[in-house]
């Protein structure tokens, strides 16, 4: 297996070669503000790599930030329809009701709420409003809106009124983008809607993104299937990811978590991704970032989705520091450090700048920072470890101490000993562990239903069975499945001896001769 992994930061942008099972080479090269030319630049430099044009490339594998920052920035984002399907019940909370005005200004169109969705076992709350559907369909049609975000009752255990709503706006408004909640949330009728309105505001977006992606391979003269990486740490087809961009949100700081799993071979420790403009904390089970069990916000909007559990802080290699009183961030000069640093002849201080004036990293001029006092370096880096030592503390759920696996370009600000801490390990590549982990993620499948009148091994093992099949369906190789997660919860207030169950699995990608065709519709 041979695959290229991409990672696009707000400082650099990393690319690794990975062939069974071992770094072949790798580049740094900085992010450039168009996302898709500093992809371009880090293909073409690693194309030139003798190893990289010797044989056939399995597939690209990119991580992107540029979705996530879309909804924090306000940014190119589409007018979007809601079609809320649940009626009489939910009628007090209507979408975007719980957005912040400004986001929600940009992105909300039309709304209608129409009589139906099901109950928890399945069975029909009122019968679905198809004349309400079509009449909703021509007048977003009129509008002129392009994108719909349709959420139902219940609808991951029972999706028939969001695929009959899809039929009908297929029907009725065919250049319109639809995006089913089903496809994205779990159970909780709110945050699935809003994961929805979301991605319906980004699909535009994301069609041009991917194509963009598609053709800097073309231009590197790479002839290799693209891939996007999703929150889990697992990927998802190019086409999955232009349908539905939200599911790569926090896809960065999960694919150096993997990356730090796989180049140190633990799979259970806490991880620090240190890198030009923030930090990450998180911790590593099972290879797998730990999963956030509560509702995560995103933009300032609430969701459920499969996000790591992560404590983000403004530290970096490109942090600014404050002289007088000392403070190091949260402004930080990103992608400009190798033009603004001391160290490449800039005329802003930053942490880098600190770290080589202590001589513990080799970056740039060094002879430019030797007149910088050493106190002053010193304060710097006693700073950093103060910042350090409290995320990391925050960030464990055991006393005991554990080991802490440090990568990220500006890792050289994390100290060799750090209370709570057993070890701290520096891996090789540690530098681009979000490429590395971007090239060795799997596929994914995850079910999250309620079963009833069924024993709590008998409805593990049909989680355990749907959440297999979807992989499939996503592209993995079902002998290399493997279950991530199980979660089960009684519904104690539910007749029908009722459980809840999450379940999520993870494998190799299959061959592409035996893949499936992939769709939304399919995951």
């Amino acid at each position: 297996m041979r695959r290229i992994g991409i990672d696009v930061g707000g400082t650099n942008t990393d690319a690794v070669l990975l062939e069974d099972g071992r770094v072949v080479h790798a580049i740094k090269t900085p992010t450039t503000a168009d996302v898709t030319a500093g992809i371009v630049t880090a293909l073409a430099k690693l194309a030139r790599h003798p190893d990289v044009a010797r044989g056939t490339i399995d597939g690209v594998v990119i991580g992107t930030t540029h979705f996530v920052n879309a909804v924090v920035q306000r940014r190119d984002l589409a007018r979007v329809a809601a079609v809320r399907i649940g009626l009489p019940a939910s009628a007090s909370l209507p979408p975007f009701c719980d957005w912040p005005e400004d986001l929600a200004g940009s992105v909300r169109g039309e709304v209608f709420m129409l009589e139906g969705g099901h109950d928890f076992d399945g069975r029909p709350i009122v019968p679905f409003d198809e004349a309400g559907m079509r009449q909703a369909a021509r007048r977003i049609r009129a509008s002129g809106i392009r994108s719909i975000a349709v959420a139902a009752i219940f609808s991951p255990l029972e999706p028939g009124c969001e695929e009959r709503a899809r039929a009908i706006l297929t029907e009725e408004a065919p250049e319109a983008a639809v995006t089913l909640s089903r496809d994205l949330g779990r159970i909780g009728l709110l945050e699935r809607e809003n994961a929805a309105l979301l991605n319906a505001a980004l699909v535009e977006l994301a069609r041009a993104t991917v194509a963009g992606f598609t053709q800097a391979i073309a231009a590197s003269g790479i002839a290799a299937p693209l891939y996007l990486t999703q929150n889990d740490g697992t990927v998802m087809a190019a086409e999955v990811a232009a349908a539905l961009p939200v599911m790569s949100f926090a896809s960065g700081a999960t694919n150096s978590m993997r990356g730090a799993a796989f180049l140190s071979g633990l799979a259970d420790a806490m991880v620090i991704d240190v890198g030009g403009t923030s930090t990450d904390v998180g911790q590593l089970r099972r290879g797998f970032p730990r999963e956030a069990n509560s509702v995560v916000e995103v933009g300032g909007v609430r969701t459920l989705f499969r996000m790591p559990d992560l404590l983000s802080i403004a530290l970096g290699g490109g942090s600014v520091v404050e002289r007088d009183p000392l403070a190091v961030g949260p402004k930080s000069v990103g992608y400009r450090l190798t033009r603004e640093a001391l160290v490449f002849g800039g005329d802003t201080l930053t942490a880098t700048d600190a770290a080589v004036a202590a001589g513990i990293a080799e970056i740039g001029d060094t002879g430019v920072v030797a007149s910088l006092p050493r106190d002053l370096a010193r304060a710097v880096l006693e700073e950093a470890r103060a910042k350090i030592e409290d995320s990391v503390d925050r960030m464990k759920t055991e006393a005991g101490d554990l080991p802490l696996i440090a990568v990220g370009g500006g890792a050289f600000l994390v100290p060799d000993r750090v209370a709570g801490i057993s070890e701290v390990i520096r891996v090789p590549h540690g530098d681009c562990a979000n490429a590395v982990g971007a090239a060795i993620a799997q596929i994914s499948g995850e079910t999250d239903q309620v079963y009833r009148d069924l024993s709590r091994t008998e409805a593990i093992a049909r989680a355990e069975a749907q959440a297999k099949e979807r992989a499939v369906a996503a592209g993995a190789d079902r002998a290399s499945l493997a279950t991530v997660d199980v979660e089960d919860m009684p519904l104690a207030y539910l007749p029908g001896n009722a459980l809840r169950v999450r379940v999520r699995v993870a494998g190799e990608l299959a061959a592409p001769q035996d893949q499936p065709e992939t769709s939304p519709a399919t995951l």
